[in-house]
């Protein structure tokens, strides 16, 4: 049971979205920056760095939520997921996302630089600056999504089928339109969305 009480009963990050709009509208525009907008990394990979940086947290809602995202979009789909979540060292990626997942899970573990190896690991790859900024940036705002859902105790859905609804609109519509659409019953007669 969440520690505050939410104006509804949607699952994770969306319940408190939904709850507080002025602050959930500024976090589904900075999620849709980070994994929906122009960049050099897929929007794919940028799902995986979040789930992966969440299930590093240990926090399973952003973990499923991003790991559905991201298998909706990469050709591995939900078999390459579980494979990075459990070891991104032996998952079939390439040498840059996976030393970029190096790269993510440095500042996932503290506040400091991320290492020259690491980022020279990544650099060898073929990262850019671009990847590497974009990278930590997704890495850092996870934590904070993170904590955000775990600090208050938010529900997990009842069903897993919630994870793949909301992927079907987050790679469709974005993220803003998540918050959105979460008001409106889904054509299944079930709510969607994630952030």
């Amino acid at each position: 049971m969440p520690h505050i009480a939410l104006d509804n009963d949607l699952p994770g990050i969306i319940g408190l979205m939904v709850h507080r709009p002025d602050t959930g509208g500024a976090l589904g525009d900075l999620a849709n920056a980070l994994l929906r907008a122009p960049s050099s990394l897929e929007p794919g990979e940028r799902e995986l760095i979040a789930a992966y940086v969440s299930r590093l947290n240990g926090t399973e809602f952003c973990a499923s939520s991003h790991g559905a995202f991201a298998a909706s979009q990469l050709a591995g789909g939900q078999e390459l997921v579980r494979d990075v979540l459990a070891d991104p060292g032996t998952a079939l990626i390439s040498g840059r996302l996976r030393a970029l997942l190096d790269v993510a899970a440095e500042v996932q573990s503290a506040a400091r630089p991320v290492s020259d190896r690491a980022v020279a690991a990544a650099r060898a790859e073929g990262a850019d600056d671009t990847d590497l900024h974009d990278t930590v940036l997704i890495a850092a705002a996870f934590c904070m999504y993170n904590r955000y859902v775990s600090g208050l105790a938010t529900e997990l859905p009842k069903d897993d089928e919630y994870y793949e609804q909301a992927a079907r609109r987050i790679v469709t519509d974005g993220y803003r339109s998540g918050i959105v659409a979460v008001t409106d019953p889904a054509p299944t007669g079930t709510q969607e969305a994630a952030a």
